[in-house]
C-alpha cells in the first residue's frame, strides 16, 4: 500500500520514482548467480513470503505505472548491505555477528552455516542508486557485491577483525532460508558503469569501529557529536 500511495504521488507531481526492491524476489534461487532475467523460486505461503511477495508485488505495481501511465520508475534489487549506523540489534547477520563479538557473546550461526550471501558496503550501494536515478534505464538492476561468503566464512572474517577467540554457536535454521545468494551485476556494469569497490575485509572494520563507539564509547563525547551535527 505504501508503494501504491507513493506511485500515485509521483504521478501527480511528475517525479521519478525509485523502488528499492530486494534480492529476496529471487527466493531460494535455482539459478546461480542470479541475473535480473531470473523469475525466482518463491514459496507464496511460506513464513518469509510476506517480504518476498510484497517486494515482487511492488515491482509489478511500479512497472504497471510505468507502462500504463508513462511514469518514470527505477527499480533496484538490493543485495545484503552493511556499514556504519546500522541498528545494533536489527537481526541481520553482519550486525548480529559484529555486535555479538564486541559483547563477547557467541556468534549465532543458523543451520550448518554453509548457506551463502554477498555483502556490499553501504557507500557502494549509494553510488549505484545515484547512477540508477541519474540514468535513463528503468531496470531492474541487481545492486550487490558478487563476493560470496558462507556464514561460517563471514564469522571467520568477524573473528579476525574483532576477536579471534569468539565462539560460534549453532542454532536450528529458519524456514525457507535461501541456500545461495549472489548477484550477477553484468547489467549494472554495462548500463550504469557501476560495480562495487569495497571488499568485505576493508568495509567491515569501518562498521566495527562505529559499533564499538556506540556500544562502549564515552556518552558525553557521543552526545557532543550528535549536537554538532544537529
Amino acid at each position: 500500500m505504501g508503494t501504491l500511495n507513493m506511485l500515485g504521488l509521483a504521478k501527480r507531481v511528475g517525479a521519478r520514482f525509485l523502488l528499492t526492491s530486494t534480492s529476496e524476489v529471487y527466493g531460494d534461487p535455482l539459478q546461480h548467480p542470479q541475473a535480473e532475467s531470473y523469475w525466482g523460486n518463491v514459496n507464496p505461503i511460506g513464513v518469509r513470503s510476506c517480504y518476498d511477495e510484497g517486494k515482487r508485488t511492488a515491482e509489478t505495481l511500479s512497472m504497471d505505472y510505468h507502462r500504463g501511465l508513462n511514469l518514470e520508475v527505477r527499480i533496484a534489487r538490493i543485495f545484503n548491505t552493511y556499514g556504519p549506523r546500522m541498528c545494533l540489534d536489527d537481526g541481520r547477520v553482519v550486525s548480529n555477528f559484529v555486535a555479538q563479538a564486541l559483547r563477547k557473546e557467541p556468534l549465532t550461526v543458523y543451520g550448518d552455516g554453509k548457506q551463502t550471501r554477498s555483502f556490499q558496503y553501504v557507500s557502494d550501494l549509494v553510488e549505484g542508486l545515484m547512477r540508477l536515478m541519474e540514468g535513463e534505464h528503468v531496470g531492474p538492476f541487481n545492486l550487490g557485491n558478487p563476493g560470496e561468503f558462507t556464514m561460517l566464512e563471514l564469522a571467520k572474517v568477524v573473528q579476525e577483525t574483532i576477536d579471534p577467540n569468539a565462539k560460534i554457536e549453532y542454532r536450528p535454521n529458519t524456514e525457507d532460508d535461501p541456500h545461495k545468494r549472489k548477484p550477477d551485476i553484468s547489467k549494472a556494469k554495462s548500463l550504469l558503469g557501476w560495480e562495487p569497490k569495497v571488499p568485505l575485509r576493508e568495509g567491515l572494520p569501518l562498521m566495527v569501529s562505529d559499533f564499538r563507539q556506540r556500544l562502549f564509547g564515552d556518552e558525553k563525547e557521543s552526545a557532543g557529536i550528535k549536537d554538532s551535527s544537529a
